[in-house]
């Protein structure tokens, strides 16, 4: 799995929490973070389907985007490069740093830990 840009994760955390949105519902939702143009959302979300990130649907009319990355994999993904590349850790992290988070409930939370128990050395 490619892992996202910050900003892409940005939008995925915006459809992970509502989807299907449209481009402008991800932009409002995603604004004050992004801090940029309605068109850079456009093209972002324009890469993001040519990666087979989201994919997007008519609904009335109007083209909507649904994540196709799962989140628990996608945020298992990150940590694990987190773990190895920039804090060069041979053992997965502790799943108690995502504690808290608003992101997760406690069922995604068992399965993130899991996941970065059983990650595979190929997948590095």
């Amino acid at each position: 799995m490619s892992i996202p840009s910050v900003t892409e994760l940005t939008l995925l955390k915006c459809l992970w929490r509502q989807q299907p949105l449209s481009a402008r519902e991800l932009h409002e939702q995603a604004e004050d973070e992004l801090q940029w143009s309605y068109s850079s959302t456009r093209k972002t979300l324009d890469r993001m389907l040519d990666k087979g990130m989201v994919a997007i649907d008519v609904v009335h009319g109007v083209n909507v985007y649904r994540a196709v990355l799962d989140k628990v994999e996608t945020l298992a993904a990150f940590a694990h490069d987190f773990g190895c590349r920039v804090m060069e850790m041979d053992a997965p992290l502790p799943v108690n740093m995502f504690t808290g988070s608003k992101l997760v409930n406690d069922t995604e939370l068992a399965e993130l830990e899991q996941l970065l128990h059983d990650w595979p050395a190929d997948k590095e």
